[in-house]
C-alpha cells in the first residue's frame, strides 16, 4: 500500500533511509546517528517535500521525498528491493511532476541502473566536492514524454 506520510511516520522513514543507505553504500556507514537522521527528516525533509511511503502490511518498506521537480530521497529496505516498491514510489513523483532530477553517488551502480531503466538520463557527474560525503555523484533527469 502507498500513502502520503505524516510527521508521526518520520522516525520510521528515517530508519528505512538509514538501513537502505548503509546496505547500498557500506563505505559511508556511520556518517549520521539515528537521532540526526530523525532530525533531518522532521526538520528538513518533511517541511520541504511531499513524502510518501510504501507499506508491506503495517511496516514501512520504502520512502520517497520529492519537491518542485526534484527527488530528494528514495530508499527501499534491502528485503523489499526487487519487488516493485521503488518503482511504485517513483511513479508517485512522476505522476506529480513534468520533470524530475536527482543525485545519486557514482559508485551506487544499483541505483544508477534502477533510474536509467525508468527513463532517467545522466546529465552531470561531479567529484563530490559539493556534497557532505565528498563522494563523486551523478545527476539524472527524467522528462515526461
Amino acid at each position: 500500500m502507498l500513502r502520503r506520510l505524516a510527521l508521526a511516520d518520520m522516525g520510521a522513514a528515517a530508519q528505512v533511509h538509514r538501513t537502505a543507505f548503509d546496505q547500498a553504500m557500506p563505505w559511508l556507514v556511520g556518517l549520521h546517528t539515528p537521532d540526526e537522521d530523525r532530525w533531518f527528516y522532521r526538520e528538513r525533509v518533511f517541511p520541504a517535500c511531499r513524502v510518501w511511503g510504501r507499506f508491506d502490511g503495517d511496516a514501512l518498506s520504502g520512502v520517497i521525498a520529492f519537491r518542485d521537480g526534484w527527488v530528494e530521497q528514495l530508499y527501499v529496505l534491502p528485503a523489499a528491493q526487487g519487488r516493485g516498491a521503488g518503482t511504485e514510489l517513483l511513479d508517485v513523483a512522476k505522476g506529480a511532476c513534468e520533470r524530475l532530477e536527482l543525485w545519486t553517488f557514482q559508485r551506487n551502480a544499483t541505483a544508477r541502473r534502477f533510474y536509467e531503466a525508468r527513463g532517467f538520463r545522466l546529465v552531470e557527474q561531479t567529484d563530490g566536492a559539493r556534497n557532505e560525503e565528498r563522494e563523486p555523484d551523478a545527476r539524472y533527469l527524467w522528462t515526461r514524454q
